[in-house]
């Protein structure tokens, strides 16, 4: 008994000296693999490349939708209602045509009224000469009216000038594909108006010129008509 005792304490007294004495454990080795890190940084590479693919189709996108909204930008076209206004002035001087006026229905009427060609005679000197005197005031009042027209397209002429310039610097600085059609539009409006202008011009040049030329045609008539009355059936003058 006493001798197990004391192997017992003896046990107990040596067990923290060898647990002091028992050996530390190695430290870790690090292991470089090449291959793997050239894999890792073509990885990368890749996933930069991606980035950049990205970024370049967003900035490709917004130039595409800059574009976009430049082509769908408007212009303004103040110069209409001017436009307008000055069709509607020279529309209004060819309403104030007298006498034989631009009414295609009322024509025939009105001619056959102031140049009735031979039945001018049925009437009195007194008619005659009323005849004669409104085929004259018609006459000069058509000259009057298309005067007045002239000088209204000349003033015109002034504000097209001015129209124009705008136009056209309005179609230079066009950065867009609707503004360009719209400002070729308003070039074309400007150009359609001067081209109306111009036709009711001829018009009224036209119906002066006619009236003055049915005018001297009645007046022989009625000339030759008047030279037959005062002969009668005999002559003005017999030869020996």
């Amino acid at each position: 008994m006493r001798h197990i005792a004391r192997v017992a304490l003896l046990g107990l007294i040596t067990m923290p000296v060898v647990t002091m004495l028992r050996p530390a454990p190695a430290n870790a080795i690090i292991v470089f693999d090449p291959s793997n890190y050239a894999q890792n940084l073509l990885t990368a590479a890749r996933a930069l490349q991606q980035i950049n693919n990205q970024i370049q189709s967003l900035q490709n996108e917004t130039t595409m939708l800059a574009n976009q909204a430049r082509n769908l930008a408007s212009v303004n076209f103040p110069e209409l209602q001017q436009l307008t206004a000055d069709l509607q002035q020279i529309d209004r001087l060819m309403g104030q045509a007298q006498s034989i006026n631009f009414n295609v229905g009322t024509l025939d009427t009105e001619f056959a009224k102031l140049f009735p060609g031979m039945a001018t005679q049925s009437g009195g000197v007194d008619q005659q000469v009323s005849s004669a005197q409104a085929r004259v005031t018609s006459a000069m009042t058509a000259y009057k009216q298309t005067m007045g027209l002239q000088a209204q397209v000349a003033a015109n002429v002034q504000s097209d000038a001015t129209a124009l310039a705008a136009l056209s610097a309005r179609s230079q600085s066009a950065v867009g594909a609707l503004q360009v059609s719209q400002a070729t539009n308003q070039l074309l409006a400007l150009a359609t108006k001067q081209q109306f202008q111009i036709q009711q011009m001829m018009a009224a040049q036209y119906r002066s010129q006619a009236i003055d030329e049915a005018r001297r045609a009645q007046s022989s008539i009625d000339a030759a008509a008047a030279a037959k009355a005062f002969l009668g059936t005999g002559t003005a003058y017999t030869p020996r």
